[in-house]
């Protein structure tokens, strides 16, 4: 099954993030240089945006990248979660929303009232990578994990960490009786969308639920934002949960590696990621840039439970007051600057082909 689908130091807190008590659950490096060489700059002002916290820390170095580069700009993105920013963009109080899931038809529609011109909204990939299957098992540091186990923990079917089907996926590791809390999105999140999508592609008998931004899944405990479950999983042993990988290398949170039937496990990393993007089928029409991702690959050194990150905007119509600093910040994220930033923080960068159309849709925009 497939799913449609998304040298200046300044201030984290320029980025409204989620966070959870006093941990840094940034996917940041200690110190990060913002200064880019002839950024092209739109004439001050302020932007709102609001959506994804996939791509949280992304936008945390564009943000900051942009403003410490462009005097008297100020971007405010919030990580509402998809769900909530889609709905922020669609009532026409953002200059543009970031998800992790497709628009409905209905919510396209929708789009209509909000862009002026006769405009609709359209989908530009911006942001790739990895969801992480993040654990807290003390004494175990090495663990896999396939698809219908994962299904099976998740719906509350597996309760114990040493259960049968995890010892036999697992032989010679000493597997702790010790009870399974699995932690799943309390808020309307593309992240869990494209989790579920790969678990109901993959083990669809073990997992029957349709794909949603909302839960489906029986019983477990939830938490508000990617930083939110970072907050779980390190708080309590035996926790299980799923956010993108710059969370779980920043907090130092053990990954599981996925049995897809290939030949080996796979490990999450941004290279196997890549090579899971790079077998996307652009399924968007009329300058719409929407990709179709295949979550039950068996290839080699593709790890299958993979997102990618909208930048919702109207093709045309676009707010007078926002669209020329709207334009030249996703000029920059789009940019290969912008692109390249994202590399080093456990992201992959959009394959080169379908970032030069986006550039051209950025372009373009009216």
């Amino acid at each position: 099954m497939t799913l449609r689908l998304g040298a200046v130091l300044v201030s984290a807190a320029l980025v409204a993030l989620t966070a959870c008590g006093t941990d840094d659950n940034s996917g940041l490096p200690g110190a990060v240089d913002f200064s880019v060489e002839n950024l092209d700059c739109a004439p001050g002002g302020t932007l709102l945006a609001s959506g994804s916290s996939a791509q949280s820390n992304a936008m945390e170095v564009w943000v900051n990248t942009y403003q410490a580069n462009c005097d008297g700009s100020q971007i405010n993105y919030k990580a509402t979660g998809s769900g909530a920013g889609v709905q922020e963009f669609l009532q026409g109080t953002t200059a543009f929303a970031g998800t992790d899931s497709l628009l409905s038809e209905g919510e396209v529609d929708q789009s209509r009232s909000v862009c002026r011109d006769g405009g609709r909204a359209i989908h530009l990939p911006m942001v790739a990578g990895p969801v992480a299957v993040a654990y807290n098992l003390p004494g175990v540091d090495d663990l896999t994990l396939d698809a219908t186990t994962l299904a099976r923990i998740f719906d509350s079917k597996i309760r114990r960490w040493n259960d049968p089907a995890i010892a036999e996926l697992n032989p010679g590791t000493d597997l702790p009786d010790t009870p399974i809390t699995p932690f799943h999105r309390s808020d309307g999140s593309g992240t869990t969308e494209n989790f579920t999508a790969y678990l109901h592609a993959a083990a669809p008998d073990a997992w029957p639920h349709t794909p949603d931004k909302a839960w489906q899944g029986a019983g477990g405990q939830s938490a508000s934002g990617s930083s939110g479950l970072v907050g779980m999983v390190q708080q309590n042993a035996g926790a299980i949960s799923y956010f993108e990988l710059s969370y779980a290398h920043q907090n130092d949170i053990d990954t599981v590696r996925v049995d897809t039937g290939a030949g080996e496990p796979v490990e999450a990393t941004v290279e196997n990621a890549s090579n899971a993007i790079a077998q996307a089928e652009q399924v968007g029409t009329d300058g719409d840039l929407a990709l179709e991702l295949d979550y039950a690959s068996r290839e080699e050194s593709v790890y299958p439970i993979v997102l990618v990150t909208y930048e919702v905007v109207c093709d045309r119509g676009n707010a007078p007051a926002t669209r020329d600093l709207t334009r030249a910040f996703l000029t920059y994220a789009a940019g290969e600057e912008g692109q390249r930033a994202l590399a080093e923080i456990d992201y992959a960068p959009i394959s080169d082909d379908i970032i030069q159309q986006v550039r051209q849709r950025i372009d373009a925009m009216a």
